[in-house]
């Protein structure tokens, strides 16, 4: 898949996982591997800059399998952000399919 595409939808996707409950970073990866691929290093400076902007929050777990893990939770900022993404990438996805599927019709 091109790189420009996915720079475009990984934080709507990570709004949109977080949206559903509360995640680690690599556990986001693999949720988001399922569909897209991608690398951790993609995520973790996402995750980074949201939470800057105040989008989530984090929260440390001890872990059993090693060093406790920072979850993330969307914060009420972040659900607001999230659901003005979500409006528009269905707006923008509407109007590409409509571009594809008319062809040179339009004119």
């Amino acid at each position: 898949m091109n790189i420009q595409f996915k720079k475009g939808v990984l934080e709507l996707c990570v709004f949109a996982i977080l949206e559903d409950g509360d995640c680690y970073g690599y556990e986001l990866v693999n949720k988001i591997s399922k569909n897209i691929t991608i690398s951790e290093g993609t995520i973790y400076p996402l995750l980074r800059r949201l939470t800057k902007e105040g989008y989530f929050k984090t929260y440390l777990v001890e872990s059993s399998e090693g060093p406790p893990r920072k979850y993330y939770k969307i914060t009420p900022e972040g659900l607001v952000v999230y659901k003005n993404l979500k409006k528009q990438w269905f707006s923008f996805v509407e109007g590409v399919n409509n571009v594809i599927e008319r062809g040179d019709d339009s004119e």
